[in-house]
């Protein structure tokens, strides 16, 4: 059985004068994580529930002493593992829009493992594609994908798929998208990465210099987008491959 500690209100401080709350729960196994997410409400859909029973946290964490442990922990290059809470609430923004045989976006894929959840989601029929500018992270998201058989199938069929490349720029030759995470606050709206939506589609991303902020974006027409400004974070920047080696320094 997992040994589980219950959720706890832990303040996170993001800038000088405002303190916003996040929950906090950990487990010792990959079952027991996902059963406190549930139990306090943090994961809802069933969709979600069981693409993160599926996927195995502790295969893509850099450090098994953090794999299930609900914070952000580093991987190198400057970039982070977001917290499973961050993970999970993501994934519910985006779960009608990774339905089955859809076509989705994860920008700064990591460790590769929420493009693994997302490629979970849309099922055989539809394809997850991460784009990571460090070389070597996307070899990382591939070779954690190879860690388990579920992993190593949906890499066989071509449903995951992890590209080197620009994210703030987005995929156009795979575009238009069902659905796009971002993993990295982009300092402003990131207009390329709206434009490849398709109608109906939304974009989760943070945004924001300073003070950062989870924005949901929905494609409601060719030339239309709604925003909704969902709540504050703290992320890593969205910048160049260049910026951002030269700040992991």
């Amino acid at each position: 059985n997992a040994f589980l500690m219950p959720c706890q209100w832990a303040p996170l401080r993001f800038i000088s004068t405002v303190v916003l709350m996040a929950w906090r729960c950990h487990a010792s196994n990959n079952a027991g994580l996902v059963e406190a997410l549930t139990a306090n409400g943090l994961v809802t859909h069933s969709r979600v529930k069981d693409a993160m029973l599926l996927i195995d946290r502790g295969h893509f964490a850099a450090s098994q002493t953090d794999a299930y442990m609900d914070h952000p922990h580093g991987i190198g290059y400057g970039v982070t593992m977001s917290a499973p809470h961050m993970h999970a609430h993501c994934l519910e923004v985006l779960e009608a829009h990774l339905h089955e045989g859809a076509n989705v976006l994860d920008v700064g894929s990591g460790t590769g493992y929420l493009t693994a959840c997302m490629g979970a989601m849309v099922g055989p029929q539809g394809k997850a594609w991460g784009v990571e500018h460090v070389p070597e992270l996307v070899a990382f998201g591939r070779a954690n994908m190879e860690k388990s058989a579920e992993g190593r199938q949906m890499l066989g069929e071509g449903r995951v798929a992890f590209l080197q490349g620009d994210g703030r720029l987005g995929l156009p030759e795979h575009a238009p998208f069902d659905a796009i995470h971002v993993g990295a606050a982009s300092p402003e709206m990131p207009e390329h990465l709206k434009r490849q939506l398709k109608v109906g589609g939304r974009l989760v991303v943070p945004v924001g210099r300073g003070e950062q902020w989870i924005m949901q974006i929905d494609r409601i027409g060719e030339n239309q987008w709604n925003e909704t400004k969902l709540m504050g974070v703290r992320y890593v920047p969205l910048t160049s491959l260049d910026e951002q080696l030269r700040g992991s320094r």
